[in-house]
């Protein structure tokens, strides 16, 4: 699964990141995120996959298409 703009928007906003904060966690420009989220740019997938991971890092699930739209929620404390 390939994380949507909308799932990083989503997925910070669970986690009260900034996305200078995402920028730094994924070593992606920030700049790079940005036009992500605003769907101005596709990042390559490698990208993505960077941004992906430190989300999922910091405590995101990411929820895939099933037929009623594709989310993300938080990992429950352990």
């Amino acid at each position: 699964m390939i994380v949507s703009p909308a799932q990083c928007r989503a997925g910070r906003a669970l986690i009260g990141w900034s996305q200078d904060q995402l920028a730094s966690a994924s070593k992606v420009a920030k700049a790079t995120i940005a036009n992500f989220e605003a769907a101005k740019r596709t990042p390559y997938d490698r990208t993505l996959a960077d941004i992906q991971a430190a989300l999922e890092a910091a405590g995101i699930i990411f929820i895939i298409e099933n037929g009623e739209g594709a989310g993300v929620r938080l990992r429950k404390a352990r």
